[in-house]
């Protein structure tokens, strides 16, 4: 058992580290390690071939692999290999392609955001923004790179008093609160999370914007039938959770409900090219995420006669944010392990560190569209952002 899975770290040798199991070292590659993975329990070599993620990361949960040195950097290394990670599709069918129906996507997402605003409000920022910052300078604390991304969004949406804007996957609410008072527009903020919708009507309250704003628990494929129009559309970080075979019905619910020349920003983790995401992540953080190209967005997009005016791309300043994240995460440990047990608190110190090494790795980016319904004339023929 130890030479099989001996053998197999060996093929990560891009930097050195020290593998200690048995009372026995095992120095993979070459030079001085600078980081030592413990197996205090061994790990089969089928296990580790039809999912290496899997296998590492419940052996990290459980206890059974520890790491000596920075978490981040040990994490770093291996992702920059993940060509070298081996998953078994057909093994894992179900666990990678789970059902699109309304009912199981809405159990998916309250796994991830309905476990406590309390937990949440720990480790985000003043704004309870779960979404990549923007660093407009090297020394902008969280708070202020959460200000900055939401500032530069309504920026690019190119708002006037009184338009009507919409929010498909409005979280705590501080976007459509932040357009609100600063331009004074007309705001419904949706998603499905019963605690990021309670909480952003309270915050509604609080700020006395119930003339101005709604939040609405429903899911997208119901905004045709709504009633709504708008003048704006955005979406921030939900369409991760829609599924490949529904990218095309969910530009259909914005297209149904956006004015002609209105104007559309897409916010969203992507891959350079389609595949089904990774099993660790799909079994214990984002049930039935997935992980969209740029290519296949655009495409989608252009079926609906969305034209594209800007593409950018945000990937370092995702991984400056999850880095962030986890710094408050580690800070708040001890308040932490009152919610949860430590199996869950090693899970998510695993999850955050490990998404801040895949957008330094570029295995996933980061993208904003910016888009009209049709042409629209009347914007200003420069950046007004």
């Amino acid at each position: 058992m130890e030479n099989i899975l001996i053998a197999f770290l060996r093929k990560f040798t891009d930097y050195p580290f020290l593998v200690k199991m048995d009372g026995k070292e095992y120095l993979i590659g070459e030079g001085e390690p600078t980081f030592t993975v413990v197996f205090k329990e061994p790990i089969s070599k089928t296990t580790l071939l039809t999912s290496t993620s899997l296998a590492l990361g419940e052996a990290y949960m459980d206890g059974a692999l520890e790491i000596e040195g920075d978490l981040y950097y040990a994490l770093d290394h291996f992702l920059g290999q993940l060509g070298k990670f081996s998953t078994d599709e057909s093994a894992l069918k179900k666990l990678m392609h789970t059902s699109l129906s309304k009912k199981n996507q809405k159990e998916e997402v309250s796994s991830h955001y309905d476990i406590g605003n309390d937990f949440y409000r720990l480790w985000l920022d003043e704004t309870m923004s779960y979404s990549c910052g923007y660093f407009k300078h090297p020394d902008d604390t969280l708070y202020q790179a959460q200000v900055n991304k939401v500032d530069y969004i309504l920026k690019k949406l190119h708002l006037k008093k009184g338009m009507a804007l919409l929010d498909i996957g409005c979280g705590w609410g501080y976007l459509l609160i932040e357009a609100a008072k600063k331009y004074g527009v007309k705001g419904v903020g949706i998603t499905l999370s019963a605690e990021q919708c309670a909480e952003f009507r309270h915050r509604i309250q609080a700020e006395s914007l119930e003339d101005s704003l709604k939040a609405e628990l429903m899911d997208y494929r119901d905004l045709p039938k709504s009633g709504y129009t708008f003048d704006r559309v955005v979406s921030v970080g939900m369409l991760e959770h829609v599924g490949r075979p529904n990218y095309q019905l969910f530009v259909d619910c914005v297209n149904d409900v956006l004015k002609d020349g209105g104007i559309f920003l897409l916010h969203f983790i992507s891959a350079l090219k389609e595949h089904p995401g990774d099993p660790w992540i799909k079994k214990y953080i984002f049930p039935g995420g997935m992980v969209p190209s740029l290519r296949e967005m655009l495409s989608c997009l252009s079926e609906d006669n969305f034209h594209t005016l800007d593409v950018e791309n945000l990937r370092l300043h995702y991984h400056k944010t999850l880095l962030c994240w986890a710094k408050n995460f580690h800070k708040h440990l001890e308040d932490e392990r009152k919610m949860f047990d430590e199996r869950f608190l090693r899970m998510w110190n695993l999850y955050l560190n490990a998404c801040a090494a895949t957008f330094h790795n570029g295995i996933i980016d980061i993208h904003q569209i910016l888009l009209t319904k049709g042409i629209n004339n009347s914007l200003p023929m420069v950046r007004w952002y």
